[in-house]
């Protein structure tokens, strides 16, 4: 990670590259934002970083107060479809950048002047695969689910995945099984002849819900017999139940604002978003966002020149309670 702004200098820019590296070790899922085009007189320069986590915190700098909220409020669209976005931040009468197709534009009409274009890549963890057992399945399914670019545990104990696969021959899958069903991991598969695996349910007493969530023969049914073939297999379900269901980890899982769509974020439900009531700009409710109690209600703004606004305006009102800046 490299930077030339003058808003990120070398101490920070280490810092910033140290928590990416421990974000990812965490699977924690964030944005790297960066400023690749600046028009003065914005503060932010070409090479600006900032780190946007899935809860709309903001390490780094890619502008000013107005400016990062529309990085938070794009960064957060970003980390729900995982696809990387080029952000162009233009004042009201803005002019001189060239049209970018695919561009996402937000016209800002705080910004003193000068427009920029930020780069925001998501880095949203892989699926996690939570191999149980030890057997020759267990092992062709941890180098199949490499080879297709999930993440994957070997830890018995470590059951928070999107995928569990319970493949070891045991005979006392049972504790497994009822670990992995409370962990909310979106796809349960138990290894075993569909007469044991009927005993080791039965024994269990799961509800109908629960019952049907594990994936018993695990697998779809393409014919294979080695221990490679039925590791292809089961990893063909698990991509058609992330890919087609969307059955990321239920626990980890984050719902979208309008709970109708699937999101690829892992994580805590996203932050709320609100509207400005001064510039009508998007605001992302997140630690250090401008807000003040306003008729004993939390009102939150794109930064503090619109907070002051409207704390004077409102104050200037004969009959309105006393507002109060809250940060």
């Amino acid at each position: 990670m490299t930077g030339s702004g003058t808003g990120v200098g070398p101490g920070v820019m280490d810092r910033l590259a140290e928590l990416e590296r421990g974000l990812e070790a965490d699977r924690v899922p964030f944005v790297h934002a960066t400023v690749v085009r600046a028009e003065a007189p914005t503060s932010a320069r070409p090479g600006d970083v900032a780190l946007v986590r899935g809860d709309g915190s903001v390490e780094g700098f890619v502008g000013g107060h107005c400016a990062r909220g529309n990085v938070q409020v794009a960064a957060l669209e970003a980390l729900r479809t995982g696809e990387s976005l080029l952000l162009r931040i233009l004042p009201d009468a803005a002019g001189g950048f060239p049209e970018v197709p695919g561009a996402q534009v937000t016209v800002n009409p705080c910004l003193s002047g000068g427009a920029l274009e930020i780069f925001l890549q998501p880095h949203v963890p892989p699926p996690l695969v939570a191999v149980v057992g030890d057997s020759p399945i267990a092992d062709a399914l941890v180098e199949v689910a490499r080879a297709a670019g999930y993440a994957v545990s070997r830890d018995a104990a470590a059951l928070a995945a999107d995928a569990v696969v319970l493949a070891g021959h045991t005979g006392d899958e049972g504790p497994a099984v009822t670990r992995a069903l409370a962990s909310g991991a979106g796809y349960v598969g138990l290894v075993a002849s569909p007469r044991r695996a009927t005993a080791v349910l039965d024994a269990l007493g799961l509800a109908d819900d629960d019952r049907k969530r594990v994936h018993s023969p695990a697998g779809l049914w393409l014919g294979g017999r080695t221990p490679g073939e039925v590791a292809v297999s089961i990893v063909a379900e698990i991509v058609q139940e992330v890919r087609q269901s969307g059955a990321r980890n239920r626990r980890l899982r984050a719902d979208t604002p309008s709970q109708e769509q699937e999101s690829s974020i892992p994580g805590a439900a996203p932050p709320r978003q609100v509207v400005d009531p001064v510039c009508g700009m998007t605001v992302v409710v997140a630690p250090g966002t401008p807000h003040a109690v306003v008729a004993g209600e939390d009102v939150w703004f794109c930064g503090p020149g619109c907070r002051d606004h409207h704390v004077s305006r409102v104050a200037s009102a004969p009959d309105d309670p006393a507002p109060r800046a809250a940060g």
